[in-house]
Order: structure tokens, then C-alpha cells, then sequence
């Protein structure tokens, strides 16, 4: 038995689509018709986790900061990896390894480099 992929086999997806869509704008229109709309100097204020907001927002932030989260992300992301490879140790075998360990070799590389650019000194 083949089966081909013709596009009305895609109607129920896009039926589904487009009641989930309609469904969240019918829902934000009435929302915001029907609800109450109050205004005060306290709503309108900028609310920060109940802290009075002093200063501008958009006060200049140190790049190293930034670096350090990009990198956080890039190696935790990295070792995601070794969990499958832990769980399929036994089945990968010697080749397994192998591979494990260029990967790990490419990984250390990369953090020394980072290192060696004093990409996590801060001054």
C-alpha cells in the first residue's frame, strides 16, 4: 500500500489552525471590549517586581555580560549531547567512545580558546 501525500490530507491540520486562531483573536477582542477599562496614574506606572523604577532603562550594560550568558548557553547546550551517549553507552561500543572523546576534545578546545581570549575575565 502507498500512500501519497496530497493536499487534502492537510485539511484537518489547517481546520485545526485556523480554529485555534480565530479562537485566541475572538478571545482578545472580547476581552478587551468587555472588560473593564480603568485608568489611573498607579496602572499606568511601570511596575518592576514592586520596586520603585529609578533611572532610565536603558542605562548601558557591560557586552562581558552578555559574552558570559552566550557562552553559558553554548557549552550547557553542548553537554545535552552526552546524555543520549551515556544512555546508548553499552550498544555504541569502542566507536561510541571514540567519537565521544573527539567531541569532548573539540569541546575542551573551544573552552580553552574562550579562556585564552579572556572572554571570562572581568575588570
Amino acid at each position: 500500500m502507498e500512500i501519497h501525500s496530497l493536499p487534502v490530507n492537510y485539511l484537518p491540520i489547517i481546520f485545526q489552525m485556523i480554529v485555534a486562531l480565530a479562537f485566541v483573536v475572538v478571545t482578545m477582542f472580547f476581552t478587551h471590549k468587555l472588560g473593564p477599562t480603568r485608568k489611573t496614574k498607579d496602572k499606568l506606572t511601570t511596575f518592576e517586581s514592586g520596586i520603585e523604577v529609578i533611572g532610565n532603562a536603558r542605562t548601558p550594560i557591560s557586552i562581558k555580560y552578555f559574552l558570559v550568558a552566550i557562552l553559558f548557553v553554548l557549552f550547557d547546550v553542548e553537554v545535552i549531547f552526552m546524555y543520549p551517549w551515556a544512555v546508548n553507552f553499552k550498544d555504541l561500543g569502542q566507536q561510541g567512545m571514540i567519537e565521544m572523546f573527539i567531541f569532548m576534545g573539540t569541546l575542551l578546545l573551544g573552552f580553552i580558546y574562550v579562556i585564552k581570549k579572556g572572554a571570562l575575565d572581568w575588570d
